[in-house]
């Protein structure tokens, strides 16, 4: 067993770990955060996506180790306000129909703030970019960007 210590979604963590064990195993299995999905254990889908010092990274192809004196945020870290409303990509997504069965939302939400917190107005060609790592089975992935958008507007928005 490792010591661990990082920062998760804003609050410094000690765990004990053991060293071949996934950052995206550690979230859901010891910490509870089970925002952050695992769908295909080879880092193609994206539904484990968060941010590891702001950015976007496969918590599946990730050591928990590797996020040693770091700073995570999963999807349960971006509403994390005490007035509990949702960070402006959440409610883009929703607001937009950005979601059918959200398996692949977490991850998708989580590079796209990544995104909009490094180019606060993306091009079409940005956004599409920025989300190729993230498969979606269901959407088609308009409505998805459509969100992005609105929310790159927002945020632009709320900036001023």
């Amino acid at each position: 067993m490792n010591d661990l210590n990082f920062n998760i979604n804003g609050r410094s963590v000690k765990l004990q770990v053991h060293s071949h064990r996934l950052l995206v195993e550690v979230l859901r299995e010891q910490l509870s955060l089970t925002g952050t999905h695992v769908g295909c254990d080879t880092s193609q889908c994206g539904a484990c996506t968060v941010l590891v010092d702001g950015q976007p990274v496969k918590s599946c192809s990730m050591l928990a180790l590797q996020a040693d004196g770091r700073s995570v945020t999963s999807i349960e870290g971006l509403a994390a306000g005490s007035d509990g409303e949702r960070h402006p990509v959440q409610q883009a997504f929703i607001d937009c129909h950005g979601l059918q069965c959200g398996f692949c939302t977490p991850g998708m939400i989580m590079s796209s703030v990544a995104l909009l917190n490094h180019t606060p107005l993306p091009s079409q060609e940005q956004i599409e970019h920025a989300l190729e790592g993230n498969l979606c089975r269901c959407t088609g992935y308009v409505n998805i960007v459509a969100a992005v958008k609105q929310a790159a507007t927002t945020m632009a928005g709320a900036a001023k």
